[in-house]
C-alpha cells in the first residue's frame, strides 16, 4: 500500500512513520508513506502558498499553483496511476467499510491536506477524484485526518497485525455485524474487588463467544443506538440483546 500526502507540515506525518503499528508497517514495507509540501513549489521570494478569497470575507485559501504541481510531483512518484483524495467535512463520511475498501484495493492514494479556509474550487474540481470527511467538525487543517485515514487503512493491510482476525474483530467490521466491539479484560482476575466476568475465565469458548456476542449489541444499544436503528437482527441477536437490556435495567 503507498499514500502520498501533500501537506505544508510534512513534520507532523512523523507521529505516523515512527510510532506504532503504521510505524512497523513503514519499516516491513507493507506501508509506503511519501509527502509534498507546497512551499516547495511556489516561485517567490516568500513562498505563498495562500492568498485572500475573490469576493472578501475572512480567512486565506490555499492557491491552486502551487497545490497543482505538488501533485504532479507525487503522482510521478506513486507506484501506479494513484486516486486523489481531498480531506473536508463536506465530503462523505469515513467509516471501517472505506478503511477495509482502500487497503484491500491496494491502490495508491494521494491525500490532499487542506488548511486556511480550504484550497482553491478549481483543485477540486479539476484534481480530486474523492472527498472524505472523518466528521461533522472543523480542523485547523487536514493533516490529523489525513494521519486518521492512514492509521484505519492499516490496520487492514495484509500482515500487518500481528493476528490476521484483529481487524475483522474491530468495531464496525462487517464480522462484527458493524456493531461495537465487547468489553476486554487482563491480568489480574480481581483488581480492588473488580472481577472479570467468570465465563470469561471457564475455558468455555462457546459460552464465551455468546457473551461478547450480548456484550457488543448490549455496548451498542448502550452507546451507539442509531446503529441498531439500522441493523436487522436476527432472532438470536434479539434474544441476546433483549437478555442484556433486562440484566442492565434490573
Amino acid at each position: 500500500m503507498w499514500c502520498g500526502v501533500i501537506t505544508l507540515f510534512p513534520q507532523m506525518f512523523k507521529v505516523i512513520s515512527e510510532c506504532g503499528v503504521s510505524s512497523r508497517a513503514i519499516k516491513e514495507g507493507l506501508l509506503g508513506l511519501a509527502t509534498w509540501d507546497p512551499r516547495d513549489f511556489t516561485t517567490d521570494n516568500y513562498a505563498t502558498v495562500d492568498d485572500r478569497p475573490f469576493g472578501g470575507g475572512p480567512g486565506m485559501v490555499m492557491l491552486a499553483t502551487p497545490l497543482r504541481k505538488a501533485l504532479e510531483s507525487a503522482k510521478r512518484a506513486a507506484p501506479r496511476k494513484p486516486r486523489v483524495i481531498y480531506v473536508s467535512p463536506a465530503g462523505k463520511r469515513f467509516d471501517a467499510s472505506m478503511a477495509r475498501k482502500f487497503a484491500m484495493n491496494d491502490e495508491p492514494l494521494i491525500f490532499i491536506a487542506g488548511r486556511y479556509e480550504g484550497i482553491d474550487q478549481r483543485v477540486i474540481e479539476h484534481d480530486v477524484d474523492e472527498i472524505i470527511s472523518i466528521g461533522d467538525y472543523v480542523l485547523s487543517g487536514g493533516e490529523l485526518a489525513v494521519m486518521v485515514i492512514i492509521d484505519a487503512l492499516t490496520r487492514w493491510i495484509p500482515g500487518v497485525l500481528g493476528h490476521e482476525q484483529s481487524a475483522p474483530n474491530d468495531a464496525f467490521s462487517e464480522e462484527n455485524a458493524g456493531l461495537l466491539d465487547c468489553p476486554h479484560y487482563t491480568r489480574p482476575a480481581t483488581l480492588e474487588n473488580q472481577s472479570v466476568p467468570s465465563v470469561l475465565l471457564s475455558g468455555d469458548h462457546q459460552a464465551i463467544k455468546r457473551w461478547r456476542k450480548k456484550q457488543s449489541l448490549g455496548q451498542t444499544w448502550l452507546n451507539r443506538p442509531d446503529i441498531l436503528e439500522k441493523l436487522t437482527l436476527d432472532e438470536t441477536s434479539q434474544a441476546l440483546l433483549a437478555e442484556f437490556q433486562q440484566e442492565y435495567e434490573s
